[in-house]
């Protein structure tokens, strides 16, 4: 796909992930279209862009009647969607022992019922231009992670889904996909929610040893281009996929022994107990 003047809807894009391939995109020349739950936010970081080109918009996603609005404005200002990026989304750090399951489900209605609203709202339009709907999922999403059950829950969920539409979209032009990133420097491990709810408010990775923002941008900006089914990141995270197909036992353990190693990691608990 070439970019040149082509509507692209991007959701979570205040920071991370989805402010930096918005900024991409609108260096090629696309109309895109953002939403966030702080739009103050969302203002103050494309201030300068030419409002012809940008719409700005507060959504949740995981209110239905958020992403119906959202969608509606975008058809109202160029009466066409040729791209969606259901980038939106939110993690956490929690033993499903000691997690509320209202955590779990803040997860999936974010990260899962977002991409399922944002979908199903946006596909008449994308339908009618044989556009791409892509979804920014995780490595999580192949391989559950341990204190992160919520997470991994939403990501399994959200690439079933987009697998299974594909495969309905097979002969109508239309193209779905998915990306998974490795650990990427972004905002998403500061605002992962915490047992109880609250927010983490800090990461327990060396951020600066992370992929970039930027970087992950740029792959999935070329990965739009060239329509690719889908896009593994890191070759840890190529390895990961590859060997818990066949040998998920050995796998199992090697994925407990690194978040054991976390900073204050919540497996100590069990640990403690041996």
């Amino acid at each position: 796909m070439n970019f040149k003047d082509k509507v692209v809807i991007i959701t979570g894009a205040s920071s991370g992930i989805g402010k930096a391939l918005a900024t991409i995109l609108l260096s090629q020349g696309a109309n895109v279209a953002l939403c966030a739950r702080n739009e103050q936010k969302l203002q103050e970081e494309f201030a300068e862009i030419d409002n012809n080109k940008l719409l700005l918009f507060r959504a949740d996603v995981s209110i239905e009647t958020d992403c119906k609005a959202f969608v509606a404005a975008v058809v109202n200002k160029w009466s066409v969607i040729d791209a969606l990026v259901n980038n939106a989304g939110i993690s956490m750090r929690a033993l499903f022992e000691d997690a509320d399951l209202n955590v779990l489900r803040s997860l999936m209605d974010i990260n899962f019922w977002g991409t399922v609203y944002m979908t199903k709202y946006s596909l008449p339009y994308i339908l009618k231009n044989k556009g791409i709907v892509v979804g920014v999922s995780s490595i999580a999403g192949y391989r559950g992670l341990p204190a992160r059950t919520g997470y991994s829950s939403s990501k399994f969920a959200m690439q079933g889904f987009m697998e299974s539409l594909r495969t309905e979209m097979l002969h109508t032009g239309v193209h779905v996909m998915w990306v998974c990133p490795g650990f990427t420097a972004s905002n998403i491990r500061n605002t992962a929610l915490s047992a109880n709810g609250s927010a983490q408010k800090e990461t327990p990775l060396e951020e600066q040893k992370l992929m970039s923002s930027e970087e992950c941008a740029h792959i999935i900006a070329t990965a739009m281009e060239k329509r690719k089914r889908t896009v593994v990141m890191t070759t840890q995270g190529k390895l990961a996929v590859l060997l818990n197909k066949l040998i998920p036992s050995f796998v199992d353990k090697q994925v407990y022994k690194v978040f054991l190693k976390e900073p204050d990691s919540p497996l100590l608990k069990y640990e403690n107990k041996k």
